[in-house]
Formats: C-alpha cells, sequence, structure tokens
C-alpha cells in the first residue's frame, strides 16, 4: 500500500513538470521585443573562421538578412545604434571541437550601409575601409554542432540597466537546430516569425 501511495505522488509530481514544461515553451514574447522594427544581423564574436569553408558564417549573415527583409517585418540595419534587436548568428559544423582562424577579418560586421527599397532590393555601400584583423591565429574551437541564433534587446545601453554590452544580457530568444541557418528558407527566421505571431496571439487571448 505505501508503494503504491509513493507510486502514485511520483505519477503526479512528472505531470506536473511535464505541465510546466509545457507553458513554459508557450510563454509569450516581451512586448518589447514583439515591438521591434530594426535588427542588426551579426557573427557570433566568439566564433572563429572555419578553415574548411571561410565564408559559412557570412553567408549565413546575408541570408538571415535576406530573410528578415524579405519578412518585412523586422528590418536588418549596419548601424548598432539604430538597431532594436541584435541577431547573432553562428553556423555549427557538425563537429564539437574543429581547427578555426581566431579574430579573422571575415567576421567582422560589414563595413557597409544598407538601405531596403520598395523593390525589396538592398543598396548597400562601403562606408570607410574596411576593418582591420587583430592577429589573426589559428585555434582549436570548441562550439555548438548546431547553427544558432540567438536574439538580444538591441537598446539596453540606454535603458538605465546598467549593462554597456547587449551581448553581456541574457538573451531573449534562441533558437538552434541542424541547418537553421540554411538558404534559401533559413528555418531559424521562421521559427522567430512563428515565435511571435504565437505571443501576440497569446498576448490576444481567446
Amino acid at each position: 500500500m505505501p508503494y503504491r501511495r509513493s507510486l502514485t505522488l511520483s505519477v503526479l509530481f512528472l505531470s506536473c513538470l511535464s505541465a510546466v514544461a509545457k507553458d513554459k515553451k508557450k510563454v509569450a514574447l516581451p512586448i518589447d521585443i514583439l515591438q521591434a522594427h530594426t535588427a542588426w544581423v551579426i557573427i557570433d564574436p566568439h566564433a572563429g573562421m572555419d578553415v574548411t569553408d571561410p565564408n559559412a558564417n557570412r553567408q549565413a549573415r546575408a541570408d538571415v538578412e535576406a530573410a528578415l527583409a524579405k519578412w518585412g517585418r523586422i528590418n536588418p540595419v549596419t548601424d548598432p545604434a539604430m538597431a532594436d534587436l541584435i541577431i547573432v548568428v553562428r553556423k555549427g559544423s557538425g563537429k564539437l571541437v574543429q581547427p578555426t582562424i581566431g579574430n579573422a577579418p571575415g567576421n567582422a560586421p560589414p563595413p557597409v550601409i544598407a538601405q531596403r527599397t520598395d523593390s525589396g532590393i538592398n543598396i548597400a555601400a562601403r562606408q570607410g575601409p574596411p576593418p582591420e584583423a587583430s592577429d589573426p591565429h589559428p585555434q582549436m574551437e570548441v562550439g555548438s554542432t548546431q547553427d544558432t541564433f540567438v536574439v538580444y534587446r538591441g537598446n539596453l545601453a540606454s535603458s538605465n540597466t546598467g549593462i554597456l554590452n547587449p551581448l553581456d544580457s541574457p538573451p531573449a530568444w534562441r533558437y538552434t537546430a541542424k541547418n537553421a541557418l540554411a538558404s534559401p528558407g533559413v528555418p531559424a527566421v521562421d521559427a522567430f516569425r512563428k515565435a511571435i505571431a504565437d505571443s501576440e496571439k497569446a498576448l490576444a487571448g481567446p
């Protein structure tokens, strides 16, 4: 009898944990994220350049910017001061440890200003010289095997939070999956769009 009672309590406890987990998945995104209209897309500052695919992260960043521009709700910008959000991307290599080049210029933010026209075409112009790499060097990098897409608030420095670097704050949303940054679909952008739509629906109520 005590064993049966203990088993019943255990089942109820696990059921509660399952319910909590499901509720967490349905938590709406914060209002300020839903009100965002611009995003600065950058490569993860901790990511090195893949020696076998040097343009992987740069291409992922370009693909994310193109997917955002096509969506139209959140437009990519190249000036962080104009960004409501900062989106950090990083291509996964499928390996936990891989050789990369640290401090490579290819992973730096692009030295361009881009605008989205009515036709959906981005016009870009170089502003100033390309950034210089500081001591590029070979390294062994430990990272995620999957693609990552992480969303941070971009205006924390001016919101009395005491946080000068937005990337030092907890991310507002994160998506990690195999080929999450693959073009032309860019599943990470689709997932973010769905998260926003679900959040707005949840906030609107029944």
